[in-house]
């Protein structure tokens, strides 16, 4: 046995000694996630030494893997609406945490023009404000993704394929970048790979900022403040504050629109049909003009999370916290 573990560590010692000059991997997508991290600046010792980490790439996560099967995503979105209406009871803590923080909530509203119930809103539903505690590792969970996928077929496969080998070039390039060790790079995370109070994937790092700090930590309320802001400007072109006299009705409408998502197969709250496939959709505000407004805010919070009933729980909660704040 002690042999054993002297062989291991001479064998792990020499091969993290070898200067590796290319990109050639059994797995070719592995090849593919060197070059592209390559181009981008990392060095090719660090992305061999990051994609032969025993830590790293031999180690799966089924759990996740099992999570993002179609059934349990079929599922989750089906509890989506049970849960918004859950979190109604945790408006009162949104207040609460838009008071204790309102010194970034001000600072994000103000640079970005997103409201800071909305932001409160995202954080709320991502994480309860930060008291959800991630168990996985977002590494390992794009990793055990492109592994189980070598040959995806359809087209659902072939996007999951894509994301993980994004969001893997993402976390070294982001590692590397900080001077953080492949074996010490871990970024705690949800199932899906989401990072931080905010929940945001590696591909969406670039949107994170620090409210005081100059590295962003999405751990911190204020920085995840100032991130999720920021990526609703950026992203979803998220610029002028919601005049919650002009959204009416919220609690109403969005019963009404859970009554309909029920009546209907294959529905959006916004659109007439999927955007990438194609596909046509039963539209809850088509020849609705009373619900324009609404219908464009639902747009940029969709650009977060493209569930309808994300969004339309994310503007009730909003919407909640504002009346709450005005008394």
């Amino acid at each position: 046995m002690k042999y054993l573990l002297l062989l291991s560590i001479f064998a792990t010692t020499t091969l993290f000694a070898k200067h590796y000059t290319n990109c050639t991997f059994q797995n070719e997508h592995h090849s593919d996630i060197c070059k592209q991290v390559v181009k981008h600046g990392v060095s090719y010792d660090y992305a061999n030494r990051f994609l032969l980490s025993y830590f790293k790439t031999q180690k799966f996560d089924e759990i996740s893997w099992k999570y993002l099967k179609p059934k349990y995503i079929k599922y989750h979105k089906q509890n989506e609406k049970k849960a918004n209406n859950v979190l109604i009871s945790y408006v009162p803590k949104m207040v609460e945490n838009l008071k204790k923080h309102q010194e970034a909530y001000h600072y994000a509203e103000a640079k970005y023009g997103v409201n800071k119930e909305i932001i409160a809103a995202i954080l709320l539903k991502e994480t309860k404000l930060g008291k959800i505690q991630p168990t996985h590792d977002a590494f390992i969970v794009f990793n055990t993704i492109v592994t189980r996928l070598p040959n995806p077929k359809t087209p659902r496969e072939k996007w999951l394929l894509k994301m993980g080998k994004t969001n893997m070039a993402k976390i070294i390039e982001y590692c590397y970048k900080d001077g953080i060790q492949p074996e010490k790079c871990n970024l705690p995370s949800s199932y899906a790979g989401a990072v931080g109070i905010p929940q945001f994937m590696p591909n969406s790092f670039i949107y994170a900022q620090s409210y005081k700090n100059g590295i962003p930590d999405l751990t911190d309320m204020d920085d995840a403040i100032v991130s999720v802001a920021k990526f609703l400007h950026k992203k979803a072109g998220f610029d002028t504050l919601i005049d919650w006299n002009k959204m009416k009705d919220v609690p109403t409408i969005e019963q009404e629109w859970y009554q309909y998502e029920f009546d209907y197969k294959n529905t959006s709250f916004v659109y007439e049909k999927n955007t990438k496939t194609g596909e046509p959709y039963k539209c809850f505000t088509k020849n609705k003009p009373k619900l324009e407004y609404l219908k464009g805010y639902m747009k940029k919070v969709m650009r977060y999370n493209n569930s309808s009933n994300y969004a339309i729980g994310v503007i009730r909660l909003a919407h909640d916290a504002a009346l709450l704040l005005r008394k």
